[in-house]
């Protein structure tokens, strides 16, 4: 059954190992006046039913340090834990989805593009509404308020449509800028529409070489720990219809 877009049954644990969903939504609100709708915009309630449905199914939320963590450690994770990551910095995400969290005491990531800060999602254009994107002010209050801001690239290209050297400099740029910018360790990356690049093997090793950890594709389901490739984990696609109940109790 569904409430509000959201399923309120139960879900399974599989085995001994460690079940870790990582949900990616984009906009959590309403989209600006005057712009169409899309999948990726889901309503505050929906959003507050997804938190309130892993809390009620004993999902246990858990930061982005917890998650790195539990790649080497597995054992020290709970047997049903949950990621929330946001992608894109929408500064929807400082006024509607971070009172939320807020309200739930709940850590979250953003990942972000940094050569939108502060402007629109350009990359977007004619697909998407027009939506204003966070600047560093706001970035530090997502920070201050327990999200994790780690990268999404520079420019927010298909990586599979770039050679070594320009996936190289998307993938340490936006590293830099943000470390500098926010005096925090970026050791995750998403990359821009799931695309991993035209040989994922090389991307792998370019992040590795860069200082990250793990780097999260869009779209999957839930990982069971250890995952066999820390640079290419799924995520649990939400948008306003998205059955989570059934996506965490078949995979």
């Amino acid at each position: 059954m569904e409430v509000d877009g959201v399923p309120k049954t139960g879900a399974g644990v599989i085995g001994n190992s460690p079940r870790v969903a990582v949900l990616a939504f984009h906009k959590v609100g309403p989209p600006p006046p005057g712009q169409p709708s899309s999948w990726f915009y889901i309503s505050q309630a929906v959003f507050e039913n997804v938190l309130a449905w892993l809390q009620t199914n004993s999902w246990r939320v858990i930061s982005q340090e917890e998650f790195l963590h539990g790649l080497d450690v597995p054992e020290n994770l709970a047997h049903r834990s949950a990621l929330i990551t946001f992608d894109d910095g929408y500064r929807s995400l400082r006024d509607v989805a971070l009172p939320v969290l807020r309200s739930y005491g709940l850590p979250s990531v953003v990942f972000l593009p940094v050569d939108y800060v502060g402007s629109t999602n350009r990359f977007d254009a004619g697909v998407e509404a027009e939506e204003p994107v966070c600047d560093w002010h706001d970035l530090e209050e997502l920070q201050r308020g327990g999200m994790s801001i780690q990268s999404h690239s520079a420019s927010h290209p298909h990586l599979s449509t770039l050679d070594d050297a320009q996936i190289q400099y998307e993938i340490e740029h936006s590293k830099l800028t943000i470390e500098s910018r926010l005096q925090t360790a970026v050791q995750a990356f998403s990359f821009p529409y799931g695309d991993n690049g035209r040989d994922p093997r090389r991307t792998s090793s370019i992040l590795r070489s860069a200082g990250y950890s793990a780097a999260f594709l869009y779209g999957g389901g839930v990982l069971t720990f250890p995952p066999s490739d820390r640079f290419g984990l799924h995520r649990l696609a939400m948008g306003p219809d998205t059955d989570l109940a059934a996506a965490l109790e078949t995979t």
